[in-house]
């Protein structure tokens, strides 16, 4: 009976419904796959390297070429060519102070695209670290060539450059942009930087009076000792002033913070982004940096030549050209805070970069 019943099924002619085809996903075997997966490891190597190469490019593009300072980058080489083949000091010191500023300018900017992916506070302790790179590394060569006045000098002179002309020409230029205005700054902030030039000058002048009045108690001696207790406070100080900065005054200094917040939001610039990674960052500052040390070599082996030649003494080229020469981008800086009402930002940067 099973097999009549089978044969009459067969021979009717209803339709029979039949279910949809199933659709099946065919795995590739495993010696597909490996024999598969070069060709295709490959493309994606090639692509990994074309978005490496693009990066480095844009990186280059970013930092050497795209700002308009970059312009002077080629008197750095420049000046170590002419000390190699020609005697004139004069022109191998003023080619390296034109080719020192741009490095600065640039070592800034890798410190700020670094602050964006570090966060406000260590951010700020590379500004500070950094933004002081250049005079300190002049300064070292200095020390290293025996050269104590130029380093007293230059000390000196940044001290009354940013104090003196960045600060003013700062007011000056935001007063003229905003006559019709008062421009407001935070009183604490003021009574900080006052406190710390103080003590700067203070550091400066005690040991000076010792060694011109003959006062010393120990000759040679008391003198050294009070540079040295002198020192170690001033170093001090200076890291309370960064604890401060850092940690504490964003609740003091509130409301002007948010009358410059205020300004800011008027402006059409758009919110700043990091225009290079945090890796590219710290490579061109150490790039940077090592190519600052090497030019302010020349530098400072060029400074009594360029003062004999040009007949310029040197107590004018330590306290008036070092000085705007290694801060140049920071004094533009503070200039165009103070014309855009954020007297704040100009004041903690002409104070950083004491």
């Amino acid at each position: 009976m099973g097999t009549a019943e089978v044969l009459v099924d067969l021979e009717s002619d209803e339709e029979i419904p039949l279910s949809p085809p199933q659709e099946h996903k065919f795995e590739p075997l495993s010696f597909e796959t490996s024999h598969a997966s070069p060709h295709a490891n490959m493309s994606r190597l090639g692509e990994v390297g074309k978005m490496e190469r693009f990066n480095l490019f844009r990186s280059i593009y970013v930092v050497l070429i795209k700002a308009k300072i970059n312009v002077l980058l080629p008197f750095g080489p420049l000046a170590i060519v002419l000390h190699y083949t020609t005697r004139n000091h004069g022109w191998v010191f003023l080619i390296s102070l034109v080719g020192i500023a741009p490095l600065a300018e640039r070592l800034g900017y890798a410190t700020e695209q670094l602050a964006f992916f570090t966060g406000p506070t260590v951010g700020g302790l590379l500004n500070a670290t950094f933004g002081n790179a250049t005079e300190m590394i002049i300064s070292i060569y200095a020390l290293k060539s025996d050269m104590i006045r130029v380093v007293q000098q230059s000390l000196l002179g940044s001290i009354l450059s940013n104090m003196l002309l960045v600060l003013g020409c700062a007011f000056f230029c935001g007063g003229v942009v905003h006559h019709k205005k008062v421009q407001v700054f935070s009183k604490a902030s003021a009574l900080l930087n006052s406190g710390l030039l103080l003590m700067a000058v203070m550091g400066i002048l005690f040991p000076a009076v010792l060694h011109f009045t003959h006062s010393e108690v120990h000759f040679g001696k008391s003198e050294l000792a009070l540079s040295r207790f002198s020192s170690c406070i001033m170093l001090i100080s200076y890291a309370s002033y960064l604890f401060f900065q850092l940690k504490i005054q964003n609740n003091l200094y509130s409301s002007i913070e948010g009358h410059e917040q205020e300004n800011s939001s008027e402006d059409t610039d758009e919110e700043e982004v990091p225009e290079i990674t945090q890796w590219e960052s710290i490579g061109w500052l150490a790039i940077l940096t090592i190519w600052i040390s090497v030019l302010s070599g020349y530098l400072v082996d060029a400074i009594q030549g360029a003062s004999d030649s040009m007949n310029m003494p040197v107590a004018f080229i330590s306290v008036i050209l070092l000085p705007i020469v290694g801060n140049a981008a920071e004094h533009a800086s503070a200039i165009m805070f103070a014309m855009k009402d954020k007297l704040v930002s100009t004041k903690s940067i002409h104070t950083r970069f004491r």
